[in-house]
């Protein structure tokens, strides 16, 4: 069974860049219709440019996934112009680093709303139309970082735990029926979440003082942590939702360390901070 067969319409958050311009671009080119969102209006406008010189049928809007009455909004508004949502697809995201000693709170509540309570905004606007309609696919992006923890990204390592967690409660609330939730954990992916995310001290606890400092940050993650492309992302996940795959795992990295931690857990945690620190 291909992604093609099933679905028809999809909504896609983060959709200016990343894993969320992959996915439209390869939904697009099953023939299906999208509604796109994301908050950056500009690369949201590139992208809704592309697609529509493939004479897609695509509807764009700027979107803050963190505000709840206007998630609802979007999905009634692709509602109304593209059909009942087969697809949900929660990609946004938002990085951040710093130590929890210095963190603020304010910081912390940030990457939550987007990273955590996007998701579940997302999930509630479409899940009972999906149920009502009795199908639907709701794929929530976690990360592998929603399988372990490291230094620095406490809080966007909490949020995508809350979004594993919330996952699977969800997939337990729908195993009778024919609403599929799919829970995704990317690896290192070059998607630009890490050039555009807010960095205040690194994985070792230095202070990420200039742009110099930001730069190296970016570019270390870029050339040893990011080892899939946004496209083969996608293809991944789409692969794994035409299959029913409850969880999927992307990237090589990702289901190596997806098993090391179960495998390992405690040689795991004597390791990460060697590897960590190896560049």
């Amino acid at each position: 069974m291909s992604a093609k067969t099933l679905m028809e319409t999809a909504f896609i958050t983060g959709a200016g860049s990343g894993i969320g311009r992959s996915l439209a671009h390869a939904l697009v080119a099953q023939g299906c219709a999208i509604y796109i969102a994301d908050n950056n209006a500009e690369n949201l406008a590139k992208v809704e440019t592309e697609l529509k010189q493939k004479q897609a049928n695509v509807h764009a809007r700027v979107l803050d996934v963190s505000n709840r009455d206007d998630v609802i909004a979007a999905v009634e508004d692709a509602t109304a112009k593209m059909g009942s949502i087969d697809g949900m697809f929660n990609n946004a995201g938002i990085s951040f680093s710093d130590m929890v000693e210095s963190m603020s709170i304010q910081d912390f509540k940030k990457v939550m709303d987007v990273d955590f309570w996007g998701v579940v905004h997302g999930t509630q606007a479409v899940l009972p139309r999906m149920l009502e309609r009795g199908k639907g696919h709701i794929v929530n992006v976690s990360s592998i970082f929603g399988i372990i923890g490291v230094p620095s990204q406490s809080a966007y390592c909490a949020a995508k735990h809350a979004v594993k967690g919330f996952n699977e409660s969800l997939f337990h609330e729908l195993k009778d029926t024919d609403v599929q939730v799919h829970s995704v954990h990317p690896g290192g992916v070059k998607t630009g979440i890490m050039k555009n995310g807010t960095h205040i001290r690194n994985a070792q606890g230095e202070e990420v003082a200039n742009e110099s400092d930001r730069q190296e940050m970016v570019k270390n993650f870029d050339e040893n942590m990011a080892k899939t492309t946004p496209d083969e992302a996608a293809n991944v996940i789409l692969n794994g939702v035409a299959k029913s795959q409850y969880r999927i795992l992307v990237g090589g990295d990702a289901r190596f360390i997806d098993r090391m931690q179960r495998w390992f857990p405690n040689w795991w945690r004597s390791l990460l901070p060697r590897l960590l620190n190896r560049n």
